[in-house]
């Protein structure tokens, strides 16, 4: 099993987005997941500028997937879409069925991210009869779920990743939570969740972190860390260990670690997300 880095799924300032993929580019992660995931009014790299950042990494031998939009809601968003789609040097992943249409009809190779519903053998064989390399199992399932799956379909399957490390990725919605929070409309929202590196905490009434606001994004407070799983995903057949960053630095990842108490792995054993449940 080896490492990927997905999108990073906050509003940095391009500087900031710089420095951090040149750090990359020195480090052991072998997969770059790159692109905006979360909102289209975050315009702080272009295209162009991904293309420039996914040319330096695969320099320094990583593999690049350039990532789209979990929530197309707008023409020009799908105009978007089609350019990323044919950029001729780097595959893509497809954050929902839009982007898998677009892929198709192109005949270009994509991953499936963590946000398209691949419940069962029979969705990921049709997707890969389309052109899946890979997919991302979606967040809220469980090891007995994907061992079933694998058991499913056999050698002949498209690689597995699972989101091993960082805030999950829970919903998207048209409406931003972030500047409703600051008392601005979605059309003028000013890119205030650029103010949240890390997104907008949320507590309960008993001052318990819940979730997290990022933007139209909705995450887990909690970080889920399943690095003690390791030796068993691998087992099991799971090829790629994804790590969502969060920060400047990456994760020490130690498999013998106990959890902290901001982390979390209940949706892997088949419990409630925000547990630890061993």
């Amino acid at each position: 099993m080896k490492t990927s880095l997905g999108p990073l799924l906050y509003c940095w300032d391009k500087t900031k987005v710089f420095e951090f993929y040149r750090a990359i580019a020195e480090s052991g992660i072998e997969l770059v997941y790159l692109g905006e995931a979360v909102c289209s009014r975050r315009r702080e790299l272009k295209t162009s500028d991904y293309l420039t950042l996914a040319r330096e990494l695969r320099d320094a031998g990583k593999e690049v997937v350039l990532t789209s939009l979990a929530l197309i809601e707008a023409a020009g968003e799908v105009t978007e879409l089609k350019k990323l789609v044919s950029n001729g040097e780097f595959i893509i992943e497809a954050n929902d069925m839009a982007a898998v249409h677009h892929a198709r009809e192109a005949a270009v190779p994509f991953v499936c991210g963590p946000h398209i519903n691949l419940y069962n053998a029979a969705s990921i064989r049709k997707l890969a009869d389309w052109g899946m390399q890979r997919f991302v199992m979606p967040v809220e399932l469980s090891r007995e779920w994907l061992a079933e799956v694998l058991s499913q379909l056999g050698t002949s399957r498209p690689e597995v990743e699972v989101l091993g490390y960082g805030h999950i990725p829970l919903a998207h919605s048209a409406r931003c939570f972030t500047a409703r929070h600051h008392g601005l409309a979605k059309d003028g929202c000013q890119i205030i969740c650029k103010s949240h590196s890390k997104g907008l905490l949320v507590q309960t009434q008993e001052s318990q972190p819940l979730l997290r606001l990022n933007g139209i994004q909705t995450q887990s407070a909690a970080c889920v860390n399943l690095a003690s799983e390791w030796h068993n995903m691998a087992a099991m057949g799971v090829d790629w260990f994804r790590i969502s960053p969060s920060g400047m630095s990456l994760p020490n990842l130690e498999t013998s670690t106990p959890l902290s108490g901001n982390e979390c792995n209940g949706y892997w054993f088949g419990e409630a997300g925000f547990n630890q449940a061993v």
